[in-house]
């Protein structure tokens, strides 16, 4: 028997089963990659929820009565009430190019103001309108009308201006007393701060009976002093009390910035009051007076001298009539007449105690000067006299 010289060619049976496990681990690594391809998606898609709710509005919370409180509401009240009393004050001053010879407004200074009466009188600040020589005011729905200046008192920082405005767009505020003010009483301040018109704070009487100077030089008396916040153009605006009453007209700060600091002084109402009817009757104050010329303070103080010397008299003027006597020269050199001490019952030791004595009487009153001259005191009775 003969042997085949060619092999027989057979199907392994081994390459059989490789190709069978090779194809299970395949379907078994793509199920694995299935599973982490649905993992990742899912865990991204829980990702972007959880971001998307962290990101949403939180929820609004009630207050318990879903009210504001008395003294929130009263506060609301009394502005939405008189907002509208208070203007927007612009002084203005005329200027003529000389070049084209044009004539322009040229702003001066801002500040506040509030509705006096339905004919159009506006009261503010004299040192709001004082660098200018006219003005406009800009009523709360935002019309402007020119505005003429009817009378100033400097010694109170007080002016009166006029307007053309219909009455029904004029609310005057009620006016309130002062003399009864208390230390701790809520007020609010409106006025037009930094050009933001229509601002209101709030705050209390924190001093009464201060005493600041004027733009005169003049000691202003009585004046309330408030912890609401008054800024630079709040100047003019009217201190309200809790029931909307005009208290006073916000007036000047302390405040070595410029800014409030919590220190904020009022022209009180009283004053206002007995100033501004007599402002539209003359457009000036008629001031009681002595009829006299008086040497400084820092002169007095350099003499040593404890009282108001005085520098001369006017010639037939209520002093010369009481034989009041100022000072003369003799030889090239000044004697000094006689010095003020006392008027009535107030000693007098400088020109402020002179001027707020002064300011307690009207034209026409007699007081008892005392006098003192070269060591000898004597006491004479004056009647007061009007000076400009």
């Amino acid at each position: 028997m003969s042997q085949s010289i060619y092999p027989m060619t057979r199907e392994p049976h081994p390459p059989q089963r490789e190709s069978g496990l090779t194809k299970l681990l395949a379907i078994l690594l793509l199920l694995v990659a299935v599973a982490l391809v649905y993992s990742v998606l899912q865990q991204r898609r829980q990702s972007q929820q959880h971001v998307a709710a962290s990101y949403e509005p939180r929820p609004i919370a009630q207050r318990p009565d879903d009210k504001l409180g008395a003294d929130e509401q009263a506060t609301i009240d009394v502005f939405s009430r008189f907002s509208r009393s208070v203007v927007h004050v612009t002084s203005l001053a005329t200027r003529r190019d000389r070049m084209t010879l044009d004539v322009t407004e040229i702003p001066q200074g801002v500040g506040s103001g509030f509705v006096w009466d339905q004919d159009g009188h506006i009261v503010t600040n004299f040192h709001v309108v004082q660098e200018g020589d006219r003005a406009s005011v800009t009523l709360n729905d935002g019309t402007t009308y020119p505005a003429q200046i009817i009378g100033v008192a400097p010694d109170k920082d007080l002016a009166v201006l006029k307007i053309d405005a219909p009455p029904q767009k004029l609310l005057p505020l009620p006016v309130g007393q002062s003399a009864n003010l208390r230390v701790g009483q809520k007020v609010l301040a409106i006025g037009n701060p930094f050009g933001l018109d229509q601002t209101l704070t709030t705050g209390v009487i924190s001093g009464l009976g201060r005493e600041i100077k004027s733009v005169s030089g003049r000691p202003i008396s009585d004046v309330i002093q408030t912890d609401a916040s008054i800024n630079p153009g709040n100047s003019g605006g009217p201190l309200l009390d809790s029931s909307g009453r005009l208290i006073g007209i916000n007036t000047a700060i302390y405040s070595p910035s410029g800014s409030s600091a919590g220190i904020g002084f009022a022209v009180p109402v009283d004053t206002i009051n007995s100033i501004v009817p007599e402002l539209l009757a003359h457009g000036k104050i008629t001031r009681p007076g002595l009829g006299i010329n008086i040497f400084g303070d820092a002169l007095a103080a350099q003499l040593h001298i404890d009282g108001v010397p005085i520098m001369s008299v006017q010639p037939g003027g209520a002093a010369d009539q009481a034989g009041i006597a100022g000072a003369h020269s003799v030889g090239g050199g000044t004697v000094l007449g006689d010095v003020i001490v006392g008027i009535d019952q107030s000693e007098i030791h400088h020109a402020n105690d002179l001027y707020k004595v002064l300011d307690a009487h009207k034209v026409g009153d007699t007081v008892d000067v005392t006098v003192e001259n070269e060591g000898r005191r004597r006491t004479v009775k004056v009647t007061l006299q009007a000076i400009p």
